[in-house]
């Protein structure tokens, strides 16, 4: 497909764009457009060959003949390109003149039959080949169009396209290029019937690792032009056998919008001293990034891998000290706090929220099922268990007060599982009741009852915290000054953590009695311990491998993600104007903003201009109202004679923690359709990168001369 107009010296492109329109699939309308674009060449194409890839841009159509009403641009039927500057397009080899007379009419009308006669005889000659080169480019492009077909469909290219696994000759790939040859490209059947394929598996890998090359550089580049950047990663996913860390950048573009691109994959195996500095280099300089710019971190990783991605924190700290570590808007404080917990009960009552929300997410019936069982348990609270019903629509087990939820909920859960494992009425699948044994398993477990109780507990000291620091901007800021209340009253919880135990294992005990479950020693304790369980009494063990450990974790990780630096640059949120109208009798702390007196352009005059852009919006006029967040802040029409304040702006809307717009908060949920509707055998890192980011503009040619470069020039050297 051509991505540029096919009239010979035509102007239209990045200075003048215009839409471009298909040629007519029509065999006469189509060679009419050849003869009035005055390419001889193309005349004798077949429609379809030209309807597929060539374009004539709007500039060569009049303007009644758009359609400007429809939703997008569209030619009117039988349209015909007639506009033509004919001052240095000349056209049927006439130049612009005076209204001819008779005569000239007449010696016109001889010179054109004359002229027809010539061209009929000497098409075929005028018509240029295409050089081996040119035609091995031209196939390549096929290739590369098809494959970002299905890469943007998320369709795996090797997935059988008749629901056969027979290899490539069968594959939705093969099918498509087939179905190329069945319409008219004559490359792709030329190098079928000389090869007798249009492509190997093993060129195909290859057309896919420069569609990676060609998707990185891009997402490098515009990265480059923001200046700073944070890097944000995902908890670690199996591919192909091997453990991949994702990656993702935020920044904020030219046009100030928060961005946030997936930017690939790393390999997360090896020797596990030396993993954060291979990872920390593969990005620097296999991707290209600049960690110079690096001003914020952030990760989303399970107890399994935690240790390992604390390292690979650490160890970019250290690189780049300006790296401050934060928390991700992708996942909620309380469900991080938790994740990177090793303690077993912690992490059964994570596995278990996993399984409950993959299997409440299949069916509807079984969401009903479980509103039927909370109205049994509310029979005389409606409210509670209408306002329970519609947290359970939502991904209630991410939410920041989902330890709360599950324990208001836990018996419903229990009987709505049971009765799907029972199944008197045969309504559910053999899969689907296996799958509610092992949660009802686990819900039976005191050890998953205590955990959840004692989560609870604690994490409600985080809760507010947790969801005004992804909330709007006046909530973040107020979250930044209240933190040292919360760690206050988790230290006090610390320092008294005997009487705190106690009431939470008469909680747990309270529960497990009413669901039937004898308070015991954990199954793994028991094996390894043996000689010890006679003298241990349950509610001494959990309060020393339990509820000690998560109160501890909990007071370090608040510590580590909310350090003076990262408090700093949420203080600074003091400066949308919302926030300065609400607290008008204070002015916004100078030392904040000096956080970034190496990143804004002009650090001398940093203290005036702060104080006129608080001067500006102290004071609000009758029905004014002013922006109340960051993105509404950055696409203000006068933030740009504020350059410093600018600069700083630009620098927050990095920080991995804010929550972003709808619209730009994108990458994550795109990656994790990806992961969720990808079978496990067709999963690809380079497949993935390019499924995420499909919105990224390809150019075929780069992708064509790429290839040539990378392995026919290559091979030819060797």
């Amino acid at each position: 497909m051509q991505n540029h107009c096919a009239v010979p010296n035509c102007p239209s492109g990045k200075s003048d764009p215009q839409p471009l329109f298909r040629f007519p699939n029509d065999a006469e309308r189509s060679k009419k457009w050849a003869e009035k674009c005055q390419r001889q060449d193309l005349i004798d194409r077949s429609p379809e060959h030209l309807y597929r890839y060539y374009r004539v841009c709007g500039k060569h159509f009049e303007t009644s003949l758009i359609d400007s009403d429809a939703q997008s641009t569209v030619l009117k039927d039988d349209s015909i390109p007639t506009a033509f500057d004919m001052s240095s397009q000349p056209q049927n080899g006439q130049a612009k003149r005076t209204k001819p007379t008779t005569k000239d009419n007449e010696m016109e009308s001889k010179g054109r039959k004359k002229m027809k006669k010539s061209q009929a005889a000497t098409a075929k000659e005028d018509i240029p080949t295409l050089s081996e080169e040119e035609e091995y480019k031209e196939y390549l492009k096929s290739l590369f169009e098809v494959l970002l077909l299905l890469g943007e469909q998320s369709i795996p290219p090797m997935g059988p396209a008749n629901n056969k696994d027979q290899g490539l000759g069968s594959s939705s790939f093969q099918a498509l290029l087939d179905n190329r040859i069945m319409c008219g490209d004559e490359v792709l059947k030329k190098r079928y019937n000389d090869n007798k394929e249009c492509c190997s598996t093993e060129q195909l890998n290859q057309l896919i690792e420069v569609c990676e090359k060609f998707v990185r550089s891009k997402l490098v580049e515009e990265i480059k032009q923001s200046s700073f950047f944070s890097l944000l990663t995902g908890d670690p996913v199996k591919i192909s056998g091997e453990w991949q860390l994702p990656v993702f950048v935020r920044y904020v573009d030219e046009s100030n919008f928060q961005r946030e691109r997936f930017v690939g994959f790393l390999n997360f195996e090896g020797d596990r001293d030396i993993l954060a500095e291979k990872l920390l280099s593969e990005m620097t300089d296999k991707w290209g990034l600049d960690m110079e710019k690096c001003r914020g971190q952030a990760h989303s990783c399970s107890g399994t891998h935690f240790n390992q991605i604390k390292i690979l924190a650490a160890k970019l700290m250290e690189m780049h000290p300006r790296a401050v570590l934060t928390l991700s808007s992708s996942q909620s404080l309380n469900m991080s706090l938790a994740s990177g917990m090793a303690q077993s009960g912690v992490q059964l009552v994570m596995f278990t929220f996993k399984k409950i929300e993959s299997f409440f997410g299949q069916s509807a019936l079984l969401q009903l099922e479980l509103e039927n069982a909370i109205s049994i348990f509310y029979p005389d609270n409606e409210e509670k268990a209408n306002e329970l019903k519609e947290i359970c629509r939502t991904g209630w087990t991410r939410r920041n007060d989902a330890f709360e939820v599950a324990v208001d909920i836990l018996e419903a859960l229990l009987l709505c599982i049971d009765s799907v494992h029972d199944n008197e009425d045969m309504k559910w699948s053999d899969q689907v009741s296996q799958n509610a044994l092992e949660i009802s398993k686990a819900l039976t477990d005191f050890e998953f009852v205590i955990a959840l109780v004692v989560l609870k507990n604690v994490m409600t000291l985080t809760q507010a915290f947790g969801k005004n620091i992804q909330g709007n901007a006046t909530e973040t800021h107020l979250a930044a000054a209240s933190l040292k209340a919360v760690l206050h009253s988790l230290k006090e919880v610390s320092d008294n953590i005997d009487v705190y135990h106690e009431f939470w294992n008469d909680e747990a005990l309270t529960i497990a009695a009413t669901m039937e479950i004898s308070a015991k020693l954990p199954r793994s304790f028991l094996r390894k311990h043996q000689a010890e369980c006679g003298s241990m009494r349950p509610e001494s063990y959990y309060k020393e491998h339990l509820s000690v450990p998560v109160v501890n974790h909990t007071i370090r990780e608040m510590n580590r993600l909310f350090c003076e630096d990262h408090l700093k640059l949420l203080r600074c949120l003091s400066l949308i104007p919302a926030v300065i109208e609400q607290h008008k009798s204070t002015e916004p702390e100078e030392v904040n903003v000096q956080a970034f007196n190496n990143d804004i352009p002009n650090a001398g005059t940093l203290s005036a201009e702060l104080h006129c852009w608080w001067v500006k919006w102290n004071k609000k006029g009758k029905g004014e109202t002013f922006p109340s967040s960051l993105h509404e802040t950055l696409q203000l029409a006068d933030v740009k004679f504020f350059p410093n304040m600018l600069a700083v702006f630009r620098l927050i809307g990095v920080l991995p923690a804010l929550a972003l717009e709808d619209n730009c908060n994108v990458a994550y949920k795109r990656f994790t359709m990806y992961m969720e509707s990808t079978p496990d055998r067709f999963k690809s890192k380079s497949l993935a990168l390019l499924n995420i980011n499909y919105d990224v503009r390809f150019d075929l040619d780069s992708l064509a001369d790429t290839y040539v470069k990378t392995y026919l020039e290559v091979q030819q050297e060797s």
